[in-house]
């Protein structure tokens, strides 16, 4: 980690430990769904993505010519979507009138180029909003087991070239009324401030989500198998011995980061897994969430 960016994390973790996010206006929300498990961390090859968490799996699917959304961007979307939800009440949200208008939603920085924010958004954004997904448990018990579109469809009329140019029309996207049901029954609070503190990271951002929701119930020391924890958010890395080596190393940098916005998180590494002790909540309002099945 650079200093720069220490620096940063440790400012933002400051401003976070002296005001809770309802007070300070940094109250989102995040769906519960990709919380428990989540989206692809690079880009897949093909354009189906499975993820376990226990006897949860979460399967995406996305169309062959536009394929599955990943990276930090689509992350950001989710919680913002999510938010908007749980603020709004509504199915059709309104993205802006302009493309930097909705990147300073998100807190991003428009930039040009074949790699640039810009590009990559409008990219994501197609993604995101074509993906299907399935939710099954092992078992017995299909309590919850289902699926649900992202959107059931979505008008951009963002000019790429002229991104803070207002265009006659708003951009929307009118959520699939399964994935509204999702994110409107369970959603999971989550610190705006800690998710743009841990942006550059899809990895950090996993964590900071999981740890907000598993903490929250928590009332007994827990060790979670490092196997388990590889299906859940490292399914990018090789199911061998040098792959989940490498896999501990990268959860175990991001994991830092995570601690430093999240002070009272008490975690712990072991050779068995990571260990998970009540902590403080990160968010007061969360109560009495429905528990994952690890």
């Amino acid at each position: 980690m650079n200093p720069t960016h220490l620096d940063r994390l440790i400012t933002d973790a400051l401003a976070i430990e002296a005001q809770d996010a309802k007070e300070a206006g940094a109250l989102g929300y995040m769906a519960r769904a990709l919380v428990q498990a989540t989206l692809p961390h690079s880009k897949p090859d093909g354009n189906e993505f499975e993820r376990r968490n226990g006897a949860f799996t979460l399967v995406m699917l996305a169309p062959s010519k536009v394929g599955l959304p990943y990276g930090v961007i689509p992350r950001l979307m989710m919680a913002w979507m999510t938010t908007e939800v749980v603020r709004t009440k509504r199915r059709e949200l309104v993205l802006g009138d302009s493309m930097s208008e909705f990147m300073r939603q998100l807190d991003m920085n428009p930039t040009g180029g074949r790699w640039g924010s810009i590009t990559r958004l409008r990219d994501q954004s197609r993604r995101l909003f074509t993906t299907s997904v399935s939710c099954f448990f092992d078992g017995t018990d299909a309590a919850g087991e289902g699926g649900f579109r992202i959107a059931d469809r979505h008008m951009l009329w963002w000019d790429t070239q002229s991104p803070d140019q207002k265009s006659l029309f708003n951009s929307t996207v009118m959520l699939s009324e399964r994935f509204y049901d999702e994110v409107r029954t369970s959603p999971v609070p989550i610190d705006m401030r800690a998710m743009k503190a841990l942006k550059k990271s899809p990895l950090a951002l996993d964590i900071y989500f999981w740890l907000t929701y598993r903490l929250s119930y928590l009332r007994q020391a827990r060790v979670i198998p490092w196997a388990a924890l590889q299906m859940q958010f490292g399914s990018d890395y090789a199911c061998d011995s040098q792959g989940s080596r490498n896999f501990k190393k990268a959860f175990l940098r991001e994991l830092k980061k995570v601690c430093l916005v999240y002070g009272a998180a008490r975690v712990g590494s072991g050779e068995r897994g990571l260990e998970l002790k009540p902590s403080r909540t990160h968010i007061p309002l969360l109560t009495s969430p429905r528990k994952p099945t690890s």
